[in-house]
């Protein structure tokens, strides 16, 4: 991927979700509900404040996080999809 994402933007990585309960039941892809975990692919430069100064984000590259269900954008960079974020989308980094 050829991408930096600009200011407190986050470039995310969904984690794709099983396709069979432990039951043994597959899962159809109209009923799976979307990802809300992911890994953080890339990050921007951070928030600048009202004041001009800039705040580094709390991610970084390769962190785990958990994050909000219907947010951010979503795109395709071949066969892989990815979600740019705000740090405000984010709710926990996965330890």
């Amino acid at each position: 991927m050829n991408m930096k994402p600009i200011g407190e933007k986050i470039i995310v990585k969904p984690v794709v979700q099983e396709q069979v309960t432990a039951g043994g039941i597959v899962i159809p892809d109209t009923a799976k509900e979307k990802p809300q975990q992911g890994e953080v692919i890339a990050v921007g430069s951070g928030r600048v404040l009202e004041n001009g100064q800039k705040v580094a984000l709390e991610v970084k590259p390769g962190d785990k996080v958990l994050y909000s269900k219907y947010a951010g954008t979503e795109f395709k960079d071949g066969s892989d999809e990815y979600l740019i974020l705000t740090e405000r989308d984010i709710h926990a980094i996965l330890l």
